[in-house]
Order: structure tokens, then sequence, then C-alpha cells
């Protein structure tokens, strides 16, 4: 079943997710040639406890059988690594794009938000395929409106991934979320025969596509988090938190004043 927030939780959810979303914005300038992975999770951990919240991914297991928790407080995935990148030593180069996923715990309601950023100068690959990530997550974004159905997510990033000459990456999906970190429903980037459930007001979620620049076709590495292109292309991946409104919808993981 598909949680419908309360207008209380609605404002519980917007606090959360506006820390997450501020929590991007101060590690931006950070991003640059030279800085290790662990600086920015540092920085982003100490960040996000100062403002009085915890980062959810740390120690998060999907399920009891997952044989580890994620070790850090934020995900960096670097150039073909898809998503679920440990923050570790390695050093960021110039050319290299890097998404940092964010997701804070503020008052026991969590808060998902990521942005692919380019380190120094980018190249026509690396706008290419973040210039189309964020496109597809602006896509999916305008398809999600109330008395629509969650298919029209999917089916609208996929023809424009498509249309752009990129792939979608189909084994990870966005989710709903609110006290737990996921939550139903499953929201899928690509199109499927089945349309799904309806969108109702009062129903938060995520908008995630991943998108790679070659073929869509993933693997796991031995770490047991990190996904990469099997074919080690550019992959790029923006997220944000969305509440179905009455009239529409609304992006709950944007920073005051951004």
């Amino acid at each position: 079943m598909i949680p419908i927030k309360t207008a209380e939780e609605i404002e519980q959810m917007r606090l959360s997710c506006r820390l997450a979303a501020r929590t991007l914005v101060m590690i931006e300038p950070h991003i640059r040639p030279g800085v290790t992975t662990n600086r920015l999770n540092d920085l982003c951990h100490q960040f996000i406890l100062d403002h009085g919240a915890t980062p959810s991914p740390l120690h998060y297991r999907p399920s009891p059988q997952s044989p580890q928790g994620f070790p850090k407080s934020i995900c960096t995935s670097v150039n073909h690594q898809v998503c679920h990148g440990i923050p570790s030593d390695r050093v960021l180069r110039e050319n290299d794009i890097i998404n940092v996923d964010i997701t804070v715990c503020l008052n026991g309601f969590h808060g998902d938000t990521s942005k692919t950023f380019f380190v120094g100068p980018p190249t026509s690959r690396n706008k290419k395929i973040v210039l189309v990530a964020a496109e597809c997550l602006q896509v999916g974004i305008e398809a999600a409106q109330p008395a629509g159905y969650f298919g029209d997510i999917g089916t609208a990033i996929e023809i424009h991934a498509r249309n752009s000459y990129c792939s979608v990456v189909r084994e990870y999906c966005g989710h709903g979320i609110g006290r737990s970190f996921h939550e139903e429903p499953a929201v899928l980037h690509y199109a499927t025969r089945d349309r799904g459930a309806k969108l109702q007001p009062g129903m938060i979620f995520t908008i995630e596509p991943m998108i790679n620049l070659g073929k869509a076709d993933i693997r796991l590495m031995p770490d047991h988090w990190t996904v990469v292109t099997k074919d080690h292309t550019l992959s790029a991946q923006f997220e944000h938190t969305i509440l179905i409104t009455p009239e529409g919808n609304e992006i709950l993981t944007v920073a005051d004043g951004c």
C-alpha cells in the first residue's frame, strides 16, 4: 500500500528534504581536482550532524540478509560508477564527473536527493551525459501528475533517454520515502505495459533515473554496493524527492534561495 502523507508529515518532509538539498549546495565548492571522496563524505557527515540530523545511508542494510551495511554517510559515484559508490581515498581528477547522493533523517523523516557534478572543465562527453540525465529527471517530474500513473514517469524518462541516444538502468529505481528510507512504491524509470498505481495527492517519492552513455548493462562490484556500467561508459544521475499535490507536484528537495 502506498502511504498518503498527512499535512503534518508533509511539513516534516519539507524540513528533511530542504536539509538534504542544503547539504548538496554546501558540498559543491569542495568538488574539485585533488579532493578525495572521503573528504566529501566527512564534510557532509559533519554538516548533517550540525543541523540536528543523521545521514540515512550510514550502516543502512536493504534487508537483514544483506552482507554488510553501507559504511559511509553519502554515496559518491565517479565516472562509470552508476550508483552506491563508497567514499574512499580516491582522488578526484580533472574531467571526472561525480554523483553525490545525500539522504538525511531529521526528526524521524528522510529526505533524499542527488546531483552529478563536473570536476574541473567538462569534456563534450561529460556534458552530454550530465545534460541528458538532468533532462530525464525533469521530464519524469513533469509526468508525475495527480490522476496520472506511475508508469507515465518511466515512459517519459525512457523516451527522452532513447531519443538522446542514451540508455536507462533498469535494476534500480525511485522509491517512496517518509518515516522509512525506502517505502512503497518502486518508481521505475523505463516504460512497462502495466501503467502501475494512480498518482494521488499526499504521495511522496523519489525520481532518480540513472542514465548511461553506452549500454544499460551493469554489474555489482565485490564490495556488494558499488554498481558500474559493464561497458565502462559514463553514467550520470539526478534525484529529487517530490510530493503529489492536487494541482500537480512539488519538488521538496530544494534549498532555501536556490
